[in-house]
Protein backbone atom coordinates (compact mmCIF):
# COMPACT_ATOMS: atom_id res chain seq x y z
CA UNK A 1 0.00 0.00 0.00
CA UNK A 2 1.23 3.48 -0.86
CA UNK A 3 1.83 5.44 2.34
CA UNK A 4 -0.79 8.20 2.36
CA UNK A 5 -1.88 10.43 5.19
CA UNK A 6 -4.82 12.82 5.27
CA UNK A 7 -4.22 16.15 7.01
CA UNK A 8 -7.11 18.37 8.08
CA UNK A 9 -6.49 21.95 9.18
CA UNK A 10 -9.55 23.42 10.89
CA UNK A 11 -10.31 26.71 12.58
CA UNK A 12 -8.96 26.23 16.08
CA UNK A 13 -5.90 28.16 17.15
CA UNK A 14 -2.67 26.34 16.31
CA UNK A 15 -2.67 26.19 12.52
CA UNK A 16 1.11 25.88 12.73
CA UNK A 17 0.66 22.25 13.89
CA UNK A 18 -0.94 21.23 10.61
CA UNK A 19 1.49 23.30 8.57
CA UNK A 20 4.48 21.84 10.38
CA UNK A 21 3.12 18.30 9.91
CA UNK A 22 2.96 18.95 6.17
CA UNK A 23 6.50 20.37 6.16
CA UNK A 24 7.92 17.40 8.07
CA UNK A 25 6.09 14.85 5.93
CA UNK A 26 7.25 16.60 2.75
CA UNK A 27 10.86 16.44 3.98
CA UNK A 28 10.57 12.70 4.64
CA UNK A 29 9.62 12.21 1.01
CA UNK A 30 7.90 8.84 1.21
CA UNK A 31 4.43 9.77 2.44
CA UNK A 32 1.79 11.20 0.12
CA UNK A 33 -0.24 13.89 1.89
CA UNK A 34 -3.89 14.71 1.22
CA UNK A 35 -4.91 18.09 2.61
CA UNK A 36 -8.27 19.58 3.54
CA UNK A 37 -8.24 23.24 4.57
CA UNK A 38 -11.47 24.57 6.03
CA UNK A 39 -12.44 28.24 5.59
CA UNK A 40 -11.94 28.74 9.32
CA UNK A 41 -8.55 27.02 9.01
CA UNK A 42 -7.56 29.47 6.29
CA UNK A 43 -8.66 32.35 8.53
CA UNK A 44 -6.57 31.00 11.39
CA UNK A 45 -3.52 30.61 9.15
CA UNK A 46 -3.92 34.28 8.12
CA UNK A 47 -4.32 35.43 11.74
CA UNK A 48 -1.53 33.34 13.27
CA UNK A 49 1.18 33.03 10.62
CA UNK A 50 2.82 34.87 7.77
CA UNK A 51 2.44 31.80 5.55
CA UNK A 52 0.28 32.25 2.46
CA UNK A 53 -2.51 29.73 1.75
CA UNK A 54 -0.89 28.77 -1.57
CA UNK A 55 2.33 27.92 0.30
CA UNK A 56 0.40 25.60 2.61
CA UNK A 57 -1.40 23.98 -0.33
CA UNK A 58 1.95 23.49 -2.12
CA UNK A 59 3.20 21.35 0.78
CA UNK A 60 0.55 18.69 0.09
CA UNK A 61 0.47 16.23 -2.77
CA UNK A 62 -3.32 16.55 -3.13
CA UNK A 63 -5.62 19.31 -1.89
CA UNK A 64 -9.39 18.97 -1.60
CA UNK A 65 -12.22 21.45 -1.29
CA UNK A 66 -13.76 21.13 2.18
CA UNK A 67 -17.23 20.74 0.60
CA UNK A 68 -16.28 17.88 -1.75
CA UNK A 69 -17.77 14.91 0.07
CA UNK A 70 -17.32 12.89 -3.13
CA UNK A 71 -13.51 13.25 -3.07
CA UNK A 72 -11.31 10.16 -3.22
CA UNK A 73 -10.59 10.38 0.52
CA UNK A 74 -14.31 10.14 1.30
CA UNK A 75 -14.29 6.46 0.33
CA UNK A 76 -12.99 3.53 2.32
CA UNK A 77 -11.65 1.99 -0.89
CA UNK A 78 -9.06 4.80 -1.04
CA UNK A 79 -6.35 3.41 1.21
CA UNK A 80 -4.60 5.67 3.68
CA UNK A 81 -2.68 5.33 6.93
CA UNK A 82 -5.38 7.47 8.50
CA UNK A 83 -5.90 11.11 9.29
CA UNK A 84 -4.38 13.85 11.41
CA UNK A 85 -6.57 16.86 12.23
CA UNK A 86 -4.23 19.59 13.40
CA UNK A 87 -5.60 21.69 14.89
CA UNK A 88 -9.00 20.22 15.59
CA UNK A 89 -11.77 22.69 16.38
CA UNK A 90 -14.74 21.99 18.65
CA UNK A 91 -17.00 21.98 15.59
CA UNK A 92 -14.88 19.31 13.88
CA UNK A 93 -14.62 17.25 17.07
CA UNK A 94 -18.41 17.41 17.40
CA UNK A 95 -18.90 16.28 13.80
CA UNK A 96 -16.50 13.37 14.25
CA UNK A 97 -18.03 12.38 17.58
CA UNK A 98 -21.51 12.29 16.03
CA UNK A 99 -20.61 11.08 12.49
CA UNK A 100 -22.11 14.26 11.07
CA UNK A 101 -20.57 14.05 7.61
CA UNK A 102 -21.70 17.38 6.17
CA UNK A 103 -18.21 18.37 5.00
CA UNK A 104 -15.03 16.59 3.94
CA UNK A 105 -12.91 16.79 7.10
CA UNK A 106 -15.58 15.00 9.10
CA UNK A 107 -16.45 12.61 6.25
CA UNK A 108 -12.80 11.61 5.74
CA UNK A 109 -12.33 11.08 9.49
CA UNK A 110 -15.53 9.03 9.68
CA UNK A 111 -14.36 6.86 6.77
CA UNK A 112 -11.00 6.29 8.45
CA UNK A 113 -12.73 5.30 11.68
CA UNK A 114 -15.13 2.88 9.98
CA UNK A 115 -12.16 1.31 8.18
CA UNK A 116 -10.35 1.05 11.55
CA UNK A 117 -7.63 3.46 10.47
CA UNK A 118 -5.93 5.83 12.85
CA UNK A 119 -7.52 9.25 13.39
CA UNK A 120 -5.54 11.65 15.56
CA UNK A 121 -7.17 14.88 16.70
CA UNK A 122 -5.03 17.72 18.06
CA UNK A 123 -7.98 19.20 19.93
CA UNK A 124 -7.14 22.81 20.68
CA UNK A 125 -9.48 24.22 23.28
CA UNK A 126 -9.16 25.35 26.89
CA UNK A 127 -10.64 25.52 29.39
CA UNK A 128 -13.02 22.64 28.85
CA UNK A 129 -16.67 22.32 29.85
CA UNK A 130 -18.61 19.08 30.23
CA UNK A 131 -19.80 19.19 26.61
CA UNK A 132 -16.20 19.24 25.31
CA UNK A 133 -15.28 16.34 27.56
CA UNK A 134 -18.35 14.38 26.40
CA UNK A 135 -17.38 15.00 22.76
CA UNK A 136 -13.82 13.81 23.39
CA UNK A 137 -15.21 10.72 25.11
CA UNK A 138 -17.54 9.94 22.19
CA UNK A 139 -14.85 10.52 19.56
CA UNK A 140 -12.54 8.20 21.52
CA UNK A 141 -15.28 5.56 21.70
CA UNK A 142 -15.56 5.87 17.91
CA UNK A 143 -11.85 5.09 17.66
CA UNK A 144 -10.21 8.51 17.44
CA UNK A 145 -7.17 9.43 19.49
CA UNK A 146 -7.34 12.82 21.20
CA UNK A 147 -3.94 14.51 21.49
CA UNK A 148 -4.22 17.96 23.03
CA UNK A 149 -1.11 19.89 21.98
CA UNK A 150 0.33 20.09 25.48
CA UNK A 151 4.02 21.03 25.63
CA UNK A 152 6.50 18.46 26.91
CA UNK A 153 8.93 20.36 29.09
CA UNK A 154 11.21 17.39 29.83
CA UNK A 155 12.67 18.14 26.39
CA UNK A 156 13.82 21.55 27.65
CA UNK A 157 12.50 23.42 24.59
CA UNK A 158 14.30 26.61 23.67
CA UNK A 159 11.86 27.92 21.04
CA UNK A 160 8.22 27.71 20.06
CA UNK A 161 9.40 25.66 17.07
CA UNK A 162 10.87 23.09 19.49
CA UNK A 163 7.48 22.78 21.21
CA UNK A 164 5.58 22.52 17.90
CA UNK A 165 8.01 19.94 16.49
CA UNK A 166 7.76 17.76 19.60
CA UNK A 167 3.96 17.81 19.50
CA UNK A 168 3.74 17.15 15.77
CA UNK A 169 6.40 14.45 15.97
CA UNK A 170 4.56 12.67 18.78
CA UNK A 171 1.29 12.88 16.84
CA UNK A 172 2.98 11.36 13.77
CA UNK A 173 4.49 8.65 16.01
CA UNK A 174 0.93 7.36 16.35
CA UNK A 175 0.99 6.50 12.64
CA UNK A 176 4.35 4.74 12.96
CA UNK A 177 6.14 7.66 11.27
CA UNK A 178 9.57 8.43 12.69
CA UNK A 179 10.19 12.10 11.95
CA UNK A 180 13.57 12.48 13.66
CA UNK A 181 12.24 15.60 15.41
CA UNK A 182 11.04 13.98 18.66
CA UNK A 183 13.23 14.20 21.72
CA UNK A 184 12.59 10.92 23.50
CA UNK A 185 12.45 10.55 27.26
CA UNK A 186 15.93 9.96 28.62
CA UNK A 187 17.41 10.37 25.15
CA UNK A 188 20.52 12.48 24.83
CA UNK A 189 19.59 16.10 24.25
Amino acid sequence: MKRRLIIGITGASGAIYGIRALQILRSLGDIETHLILTPAGLRTIAEETEIKPEEVRALAHCVYDHRDIGAAISSGSFQTMGMLVAPCSVRTLSGIAHSYDSELVVRAADVCLKERRRVVLLFREAPLHAGHIALMDQATRNGAIIVPPVPAFYTQPKTIEDIVDQTVGRALDLFGIDTNVVKRWRQER
